[in-house]
């Protein structure tokens, strides 16, 4: 049986953690973004579809052409992350299901069903990204996440000749505290629960 947290790792995954706007100067080595993929992969998706797939954009050559693509809010912060992830959804992630989800022929409930594929890759595509973030938190890194950028532009950038999509980007590295905004509230278990 699983037991809760200790509070200083809720603390760490959710309630201290926070969405930075800023990197303190650092890089993060191929093992650590293995490792961070490693941890997120294990998170659970319909019939183990897995979509997502990832882009660590790190080199200089790399953020050079992620940034045309950046609304200009999202410049500065992106150009000095030490990471930044393309989170993309795989429009034929139902291949792999075969190997993915042996037990039985789930492939044949997405083959021609652009509907089902549309909306199991967004929603677990966008899961998965979620995962990434509480991976990253867990393994020490801090995460900016964002949506103010030209997908077309992303895709035919960094997915061009595939069935990849992007949904949002995920800036990676240590937060600097100093250009963080105050905490925003979140709505309170009456505004957004009902238990029936």
């Amino acid at each position: 049986m699983a037991v809760p947290l200790a509070p200083d790792s809720l603390a760490q995954l959710f309630t201290a953690a926070r969405s930075h706007n800023g990197f303190l100067p650092g890089a993060l080595a191929d093992a650590a973004l293995a490792a961070l993929y490693d941890l997120l992969k294990w998170g659970p998706t319909a019939a183990n579809g897995c979509p997502a797939r990832f882009v660590f954009v790190r080199s200089p050559e790399a953020k050079a052409r992620l940034r045309p693509a950046l609304q200009p809010a999202n410049v500065d912060k992106t150009m000095a992350a030490p990471a930044t992830a393309i989170v993309g959804r795989d429009l034929e992630f139902y291949e792999k299901l075969p190997r993915l989800f042996p037990h039985t022929d789930a492939r044949s409930w997405f083959v021609g069903d652009a509907a089902a594929i549309e909306e199991t890759s967004l929603r677990d595509g966008a899961l998965q990204g979620a995962y990434l973030m509480l991976a990253a938190r867990a393994l020490g890194l801090d995460c900016g996440p964002m949506a103010g950028f030209d997908k077309a532009r992303v895709d035919a950038e960094f997915f061009a000749g595939t069935p990849v999509k992007s949904v949002f980007l995920v800036n990676l590295g240590h937060g600097d505290a100093t250009k963080l905004f105050p905490r925003s509230p979140r709505l309170a278990f009456a505004e957004a629960c009902a238990i029936v």
